[in-house]
């Protein structure tokens, strides 16, 4: 009688329950967000194939409200993007929702924001890495002075094995002192 379309398999919704901070009614949610991305190009109907290789391009990931004033959009999307292209798969759009969520303990939203920070990839947040996050922090409204004294500072009271950089300990130890970090790294669905 009724011509339901089944966006996912029950084996899929167990799969993304499991792997994330959400329900059945969230994921597809999400979903619906994916899918209005792109609707020409994004089915109705997620195979687990199509979830996983499927890919939306950063140009319709940068128009979401979310990331269009976000100065750390292309980063976040290069980060979430498992080939490192910034354009993300349904899972990989789900993953990311998921680190962002109310939900998600704060140590996996540090570990996420580290990799976001790390600029240069390197595993460790070294003087070029801060200035670029103090940049898209400040949203350039900074001079050259100001952030070199900035990103002096936090070296030198996070930096305890004086190398010059942040390995992830390093920055953990700042981020958990800072009351506003999980208001901020937070999406809504």
């Amino acid at each position: 009688m009724g011509n339901k379309v089944v966006t996912f398999t029950e084996d899929q919704f167990n799969a993304y329950q499991d792997c994330t901070y959400f329900t059945k009614k969230d994921i597809l949610r999400i979903f619906q967000r994916f899918h209005k991305l792109n609707p020409n190009v994004i089915p109705v109907e997620m195979s687990e194939v199509i979830a996983s290789t499927l890919k939306v391009s950063t140009c319709f990931l940068e128009e979401m409200p979310e990331f269009k004033a976000n100065p750390f959009n292309k980063r976040i999307f290069r980060v979430f993007s498992s080939d490192g292209s910034s354009h993300l798969t349904f899972n990989e759009f789900l993953d990311m929702f998921s680190v962002f969520s109310d939900a998600a303990p704060r140590e996996l939203k540090i570990s996420y924001a580290f990799k976001i920070y790390d600029f240069d990839e390197d595993k460790e947040l070294g003087r070029n890495d801060l200035h670029k996050t103090l940049r898209c922090l400040s949203r350039n409204e900074l001079t050259e002075e100001e952030m070199s004294f900035v990103v002096n500072k936090v070296l030198e009271e996070g930096d305890l094995d004086d190398k010059g950089s942040l390995s992830y300990m390093e920055f953990e130890h700042i981020i958990s002192r800072d009351p506003d970090f999980l208001s901020m790294f937070h999406i809504r669905i």
